[in-house]
């Protein structure tokens, strides 16, 4: 068996029990969700804080960034932060970009997700500078779709720009990802969430566009990281396709 490092690009991390997004209550504590990660054979984690009872107001998408560079530091060589940014604050959503790529730790933009941009849409004019910096910047950027086409058009109209969509989904929504991905080679597929329980479906889709187009996730502690992982190692894949999708191409788009 191929012998590899696990790298989870699609995690909710909290401080805070009541922030945590899990749910049924576990994991109760930072420490406890490091663990349960490192036990399901995660060795580096990266993903955003998402606040329960989230407020559109710039210091509320300030203080879920600060937790995560908080968590990030608790667990130093284990957690790369991910930041979270919002459609309604432009300014300040690229002021925090800037502020956290001057410590040097930034390599990362999301999961964004619908109730942090306020809006069922990605491929708007107010996000445009965000996009922008970013691919100045060369910082990827994981967004959760609300259709795989919108995401697929903020990787259109940033070539330079590395986009991720979050959560494979059932073979319909596959197979649409799939032929979006054939004509926009910077934009990726996250494994987390719905999707890794169908056999299959990863050898398909990397015949499809190569290997190198998947990162490994979970979207823990909503869902199994153990679960995840299992599935994706249960594909026949080839060594060099396991190292890609589990460590390679996280380590490739952030720059690590």
């Amino acid at each position: 068996m191929y012998d590899f490092t696990c790298v989870d690009a699609h995690v909710h991390p909290f401080l805070e029990p009541e922030n945590n997004i899990g749910m049924y209550g576990s994991p109760t504590s930072p420490e406890d969700m490091v663990n349960l990660l490192k036990d399901a054979g995660i060795t580096l984690c990266c993903g955003s804080v998402i606040h329960k009872g989230w407020r559109a107001r710039p210091e509320a998408m300030q203080k879920c960034n600060a937790d995560c560079f908080k968590f990030a530091e608790m667990f130093p060589g284990f957690v790369i932060p991910g930041i979270i940014v919002h459609a309604a604050f432009p300014e300040e959503s690229c002021a925090e970009i800037e502020k956290y790529h001057r410590t040097g730790k930034l390599h990362w933009l999301g999961e964004i997700v619908p109730y942090t941009t306020g809006t069922n849409t990605y491929a708007m004019e107010e996000l445009f500078p965000v996009y922008e910096l970013a691919s100045d910047l060369g910082l990827p950027v994981n967004i959760h779709p609300m259709t795989a086409a919108d995401v697929a058009k903020v990787a259109e109209l940033f070539p330079k720009l590395n986009v991720i969509m979050a959560h494979p989904g059932e073979k319909v929504h596959v197979m649409e990802k799939l032929e979006l991905m054939k004509n926009l080679p910077n934009l990726h597929l996250d494994l987390c969430g719905t999707g890794m329980f169908r056999w299959g479906m990863l050898k398909y889709a990397v015949s499809q566009v190569g290997a190198e187009r998947f990162l490994f996730g979970s979207d823990f502690p909503v869902c199994n990281a153990a679960m995840n992982r299992a599935a994706v190692l249960s594909e026949k894949l080839k060594d060099d396709e396991f190292e890609l999708i589990f460590s390679g191409n996280f380590r490739r788009l952030a720059h690590l």
